[in-house]
């Protein structure tokens, strides 16, 4: 029904329909981009006609730019900052505020929205018509960035193989000039990128490789109880693999295991990391307290990205059908592994909760304003090529849909101001929640379902 280069490039083209506020600066700073598709199927078109072509309309309904994670003295129990500012939580806080609008269109104004009434008093369900499809520019940081480094032909920000044990013609991934002093491609948190900033000369691969972590030693094979791969894992890395390419090493993650988890062992080679693990995003000397992306989107496939406050309304969660990548170095293993794998074991979940079969894909389109594509373009010009400091939050809301943030608060917020609603971000966790209560106070008593019938919530 549709295809992975059709939604990178709709994300795409809304991205540069944004205004100037919050994007990068040209050939200087570079960002992240992630967004929520809405994917409409006509009620007249079903499914179960293969031999007809289905005709679906698309539209971005949130999106999210960013690179930042504040560190953990910097959190405030208020609620009114941002602690985590990458592009898929911004995207996913964004989509919240549109399913919150919708909500309030469906309850309170009574017009066509994405809901219709449940089966229970009060209670909302999606419409059967629609799905949602999550995109991002790269792989999310943590578990689905660990994934392997294959070596052939120059092809510069191109897929990994997506099968490590099964390689076919057509995907491939970028040539690798060594197996020493890599620098990540997609992320400003890796321990080269914080030491160096680009500093080889522009069309060298060295610049537009992993997401997280540099290599630090040569390859070295590993086993099953060091990294923690499945045999056909070990069989490609260990250089046994079918096909004409030799896996050198693996990429790393700046992400560190979360307090608790048995630790990376950083061997060399490909058991530096252990894979299948949480991890909380790399900070700048101040240890950070959020969860990688990676374990934050498969929390999504379970408990859906709604949230627990909007689940008072909804009689099912609300989850997402297929996840996109843009052109990076790329693994379809490691992102099933990281999304879905890890979560089969959950098996005692509430009513309507369950593990999802996603769908996930990668297209070939580059973002134009990923570190690899800034790179290419500012050739030799001097200076650093930094992450861009501010995150874009937009949602398809008619009052105020875009909100551009720095440092957990809105873009020009001074230290005095901080504290008062005006340093608030629309995505904050405060501002969610008196959206929250704004439509519990619109909504008839009569029509409230009964899981916030509570007297100590303030209607």
């Amino acid at each position: 029904m549709w295809t992975a280069d059709e939604i990178a490039q709709l994300c795409y083209a809304h991205y540069i329909k944004l205004p100037k506020q919050g994007k990068p600066e040209p050939n200087r700073e570079w960002t992240l981009l992630a967004a929520v598709v809405k994917i409409q199927t006509p009620a007249n078109q079903a499914c179960d006609t293969p031999d007809k072509q289905i005709q679906v309309t698309k539209e971005v309904v949130s999106m999210g730019t960013g690179t930042k994670c504040i560190g953990q003295s910097k959190m405030r129990e208020s609620g009114d900052i941002l602690n985590d500012s990458h592009a898929e939580v911004i995207a996913r806080r964004s989509f919240q505020r549109y399913i919150l609008h919708q909500l309030h269109v469906a309850a309170v104004l009574k017009e066509d929205s994405i809901f219709l009434p449940g089966t229970q008093r009060g209670l909302w369900r999606l419409r059967p018509d629609l799905s949602f499809v999550f995109f991002s520019s790269h792989t999310p940081c943590g578990d689905a960035s660990i994934i392997p480094k294959l070596e052939f032909e120059e092809q510069p920000c191109c897929p990994v193989i997506r099968n490590w044990a099964n390689n076919s013609p057509g995907e491939g991934s970028e040539t690798l000039e060594g197996s020493r002093n890599k620098r990540s491609c997609e992320g400003p948190d890796s321990p080269v990128a914080k030491k160096k900033r680009l500093g080889t000369p522009a069309g060298s691969l060295s610049d537009c490789v992993a997401h997280h972590g540099a290599q630090e030693s040569g390859p070295a094979k590993p086993d099953a109880s060091s990294s923690g791969l499945t045999k056909e894992e070990l069989d490609a890395v260990n250089g046994t693999a079918s096909g004409s390419f030799k896996v050198v090493d693996i990429y790393r993650t700046g992400a560190k295991c979360v307090p608790g988890e048995t630790g990376d062992l950083r061997k060399p080679g490909a058991a530096y990391h252990q894979v299948g693990l949480l991890r909380v995003k790399p900070g700048r000397g101040d240890r950070t307290c959020s969860m990688s992306c990676s374990d934050k989107m498969a929390r999504w496939n379970v408990l859906g990205c709604q949230g627990a406050l909007l689940m008072h309304f909804l009689e099912k969660p609300i989850y997402l059908s297929a996840v996109v990548i843009g052109q990076c170095p790329y693994s379809q293993e490691a992102m099933r592994r990281a999304l879905t794998g890890r979560c089969q074991e959950t098996l005692v979940l509430p009513r309507g909760f369950e593990v999802q079969e996603l769908k996930i894909q990668q297209s070939s389109l580059l973002f134009e304003q990923s570190r690899c594509a800034v790179h290419r373009k500012r050739g030799d010009s001097p200076g650093r090529l930094v992450p861009c400091g501010a995150a874009i939050s937009w949602s398809a809301v008619p009052q105020q849909p875009l909100d551009v943030t720095a440092n957990g608060f809105p873009q020009g917020t001074t230290k005095k101001e901080i504290g008062s609603p005006r340093a608030r971000s629309r995505i904050s966790k405060v501002e969610l929640f008196r959206s929250f209560q704004k439509l519990l106070s619109c909504i008839a008593e009569d029509e409230r379902p009964d899981s916030v019938r509570c007297p100590h919530l303030v209607y």
